[in-house]
């Protein structure tokens, strides 16, 4: 919408660049192009207002396909003005000189244009097309239909208008319908679902059983191992009671050795002791055999007499000494006599 001021009887217009304006005063073409800013006044000014960008249109409409299927369409077409001198002669793009508002509503008619005819060439396709092909190929078959047919219509150019782009965004059918169509593919998608659950579920039982061959091999061959292990321990055990038992027979020859030369060695020294011993006797006897029996006498009490205990004191009455004495002289007497 143009903006409009006002001022002292004078109104000035000013659009925008995507806004093409036609200025007639006294019928004569005063302003034309886009983006303008001018005076004028409002009792003898004529003023359109064309835009000049792309617009968006949203067509949605039901059809029915060949076998009687009922089913949504929803498509955009894109289209512009580009002859505004045109669209502005075959519709009413006037403004109100002091509002800068459409008195008409041109854009409303051009949209009925085209989804009018977008309308009647995809109802064309439809109704020669089956449910199951129109789900599959029905949007590129309606786009390119839509795009032909609004190419081809005389209306749209002769207005000022041109057709940018044409897209179908979806072909649906009737929700019932839809859920049994999705019925056979979500079976099929839960059986596919349910083979690869089973085939997961196998290979994992194939490697459970991979798994538990292996533990078992590897148990069987520590057993193995192990019993190897102790057929060399028993080995081992028995090759170090022979050397033990063969040690302790060289130990015990060594020490039968050394006992018979120990007892070798005593006996040659008893034996030389017992020589010694005789023939020191041999040569004491001699020596007392030599001797005067007074002197053997006396020996012998020496030798007793360190036999005896010490006496340190002794007490001798007259008695025993006088009994001792005749003793003793009846003693004397009696060698003297002899």
């Amino acid at each position: 919408m143009a903006d409009i001021t006002r001022r002292a009887g004078w109104r000035h217009l000013r659009s925008a660049p995507t806004a093409h304006i036609r200025h007639q005063r006294g019928g004569r073409l005063a302003h034309d192009g886009a983006g303008v800013s001018f005076w004028f006044r409002p009792r003898s000014a004529a003023l359109s207002e064309v835009p000049v960008d792309d617009r968006e249109l949203s067509v949605a409409f039901h059809a029915r396909t060949a076998d009687f299927q009922d089913v949504s369409v929803q498509s955009t077409v894109t289209y512009r003005i580009g002859d505004p001198e045109t669209a502005a002669a075959r519709l009413d793009f006037s403004i109100d000189p002091d509002t800068g508002a459409w008195r008409g509503t041109p854009l409303e008619q051009i949209a009925t244009l085209l989804t009018e005819t977008a309308q009647q060439h995809a109802l064309d396709v439809l109704a020669r097309t089956p449910l199951a092909q129109a789900l599959v190929d029905g949007v590129a078959a309606v786009r390119e239909r839509i795009r032909d047919g609004l190419a081809a219509e005389p209306r749209l150019p002769a207005t000022g208008i041109e057709v940018v782009a044409v897209r179908v965004v979806a072909i649906r059918p009737e929700p019932e319908v839809e859920r049994a169509l999705r019925t056979p593919a979500r079976e099929q998608i839960q059986q596919e679902a349910d083979r690869a659950t089973y085939e997961r579920r196998a290979v994992a039982v194939e490697r459970e059983r991979t798994i538990a061959e292996n533990e078992l091999a590897s148990k069987i061959e520590l057993a193995r191992q192990e019993e190897r292990l102790v057929e060399q321990r028993g080995t081992n055990a028995r090759r170090e009671a022979e050397e033990s038992a063969a040690a302790d027979a060289v130990r015990a020859e060594a020490e039968a050795v050394r006992k018979v030369r120990l007892a070798r060695a005593e006996a040659e020294a008893a034996r030389e002791v017992g020589e010694a011993r005789a023939e020191a006797q041999t040569a004491w006897l001699r020596a007392h055999a030599a001797a005067d029996p007074a002197v053997l006498h006396a020996l012998a009490l020496t030798r007793a007499a360190e036999q005896l205990p010490r006496i340190e004191h002794l007490t001798l009455s007259p008695d025993v000494l006088t009994g001792l004495l005749a003793k003793l002289g009846g003693g004397n007497g009696g060698g003297t006599g002899a």
